[in-house]
């Protein structure tokens, strides 16, 4: 039996040096595998933010959102236009139709 940490290198080592994820080739520089890793986990971390970001604006757009939600839900959305996550545009026309849309106030 292999021990969480042995469990985990071997497992790395496995994605480096055969198959990588959807059945591409894994490349066999050094620095080219770590960057591999490392955009595994931009794109993990990225999938989740949007997820996120997606429910809530998915509450805000609910009949009878109230104000903070949508106040809330803009702010996001700036946020992730600011860090590169959603396009600038995309997020001036999200926040447009928020502010369209009639908020209940509480």
């Amino acid at each position: 039996m292999l021990d969480k940490s042995t469990k985990t290198c071997y497992t790395v080592l496995c994605h480096l040096k055969f198959i990588g994820k959807g059945g591409k080739k894994v490349p066999n520089i050094k620095s080219a595998k770590k960057r591999v890793l490392v955009s595994r986990a931009a794109n993990t971390r990225n999938k989740a933010k949007k997820s996120e970001l997606k429910t809530l604006l998915k509450k805000a757009h609910a009949e009878g959102a109230d104000k903070n939600v949508i106040m809330t839900a803009a702010r996001k959305v700036d946020k992730a236009a600011g860090k590169g996550l959603i396009h600038k545009n995309k997020a001036a026309r999200i926040k447009s139709r928020l502010a369209k849309q009639p908020a209940v106030n509480g």
